[in-house]
């Protein structure tokens, strides 16, 4: 399975202001393994960028007048992430301002979604930690990785830290205990233990012909007690048969 970690960087919050990308980071993961291989490009968008803008990324105008504009690069970018999942953080948001440059481009290159797949980590850190803060550095925080070295949002940056996030929260055991947790709602504090990605696969027992019959023996005793209405895992062995 190919993944990609995306992140970008924009000069504001809304598209529909004209607010456009300045940076996007990307990342490969293949079989959940990272490949070292990645994306990165700075974006000339045609307009200032806000200063609340500039306070949360640090990327100066003056910075990215010689930077080509998304134009120049989107068929380089769309070969990298095509055919892919994409992994992003609040993905709506970098999904939308990628979708909006596209279509500047003209209805000819479609959405992201007509070459990729998308995975939202915000989404599925809302299930999984429900009443939790669960933006990036809570999650960083949480699964205990380190992202001492982002005082400033950066796009690639970001994308680094998000794949160890998305890999300790898809690899990881977790140990719950009953302590405060100091950034959220509820008493439950997680410890998470990732495996390690050079393990050797785990070893299938079969069961043994005595276990097998031990087993039909059971499931008839089943049925009898049930009297008319088949057992769950007879249907399930007619459903297979068939």
């Amino acid at each position: 399975m190919r993944q990609i970690i995306l992140d970008t960087e924009t000069t504001g919050l809304e598209t529909r202001e004209g607010h456009r990308i300045i940076e996007i980071g990307c990342v490969e993961l293949l079989n959940r393994r990272l490949t070292g291989n990645h994306y990165h490009q700075y974006l000339q968008p045609e307009r200032p960028s806000d200063e609340s803008a500039i306070e949360v990324h640090g990327i100066t105008d003056e910075f990215l007048l010689d930077k080509p504009l998304f134009a120049t690069v989107a068929a380089e970018f769309m070969e990298f992430i095509k055919g892919a999942e994409l992994i992003i953080h609040n993905a709506p948001f970098d999904i939308g301002f990628i979708n909006y440059e596209l279509s500047l481009l003209g209805p000819e290159w479609g959405s992201v979604l007509d070459h990729c797949t998308v995975l939202d980590t915000l989404d599925m850190a809302r299930r999984m930690h429900p009443g939790q803060r669960n933006s990036l550095d809570a999650l960083c925080k949480r699964y205990d990785i380190d992202n001492s070295s982002r005082t400033l949002h950066g796009a690639l940056l970001d994308s680094e830290i998000l794949a160890d996030v998305y890999l300790a929260m898809t690899g990881g055991q977790t140990l719950l205990l009953l302590d405060a947790e100091q950034d959220g709602v509820g008493n439950q504090q997680e410890i998470v233990r990732p495996l390690s990605q050079d393990r050797p696969p785990l070893r299938v027992i079969s069961a043994t012909a005595e276990e097998l019959a031990d087993h039909e023996a059971y499931l008839n005793l089943v049925d009898k007690s049930a009297g008319e209405q088949q057992s769950l895992w007879r249907a399930l062995d007619s459903q297979q048969l068939q």
